[in-house]
């Protein structure tokens, strides 16, 4: 059992409630869960066409994503950050001593072999368990 899991939620794949169900399995009496989504970053030459307004329109949208996800059981912290997926989760893995991520991974493609996928640069660089849901 593990007494700080990190959930990482990536809105756009189907496994954020699956996620949530097997943090709570996982996670140990008096522990803690922390759902967390990364907004990639707008790339310098889309950031002229997005302004603050969409950007809070994003970060809305993804809050009610999560509330979604973690359900009527209020048992869990949301946190929604900016930055690379799979660097921003293991860094803040390590900045909260978390001692397990939940991720999803999406089935592999042509671009995951030539770029690496989320999960598996997390896998790779986390500094605790990870629980790779398929």
């Amino acid at each position: 059992m593990y007494k700080k899991i990190l959930v990482a939620l990536a809105l756009d794949h189907g496994h954020g409630l699956r996620a949530m169900e097997v943090a709570r399995r996982l996670k140990a009496d008096g522990g803690e869960i922390i759902a967390l989504h990364v907004i990639e970053q707008i790339p310098g030459f889309a950031g002229l066409y997005v302004t603050d307004k969409d950007e809070n329109k994003i970060r809305k949208l993804a809050e009610e994503a999560i509330a979604e996800r973690i359900g009527d059981q209020k048992d869990a912290e949301t946190l929604i950050i900016a930055g690379h997926p799979g660097r921003s989760i293991t860094d803040h893995a390590e900045e909260i001593g978390a001692d397990c991520i939940i991720v999803g991974s999406h089935k592999l493609g042509l671009t995951d072999f030539l770029l690496g996928s989320t999960a598996a640069r997390i896998v790779r660089h986390s500094p605790c368990s990870v629980h790779v849901l398929r």
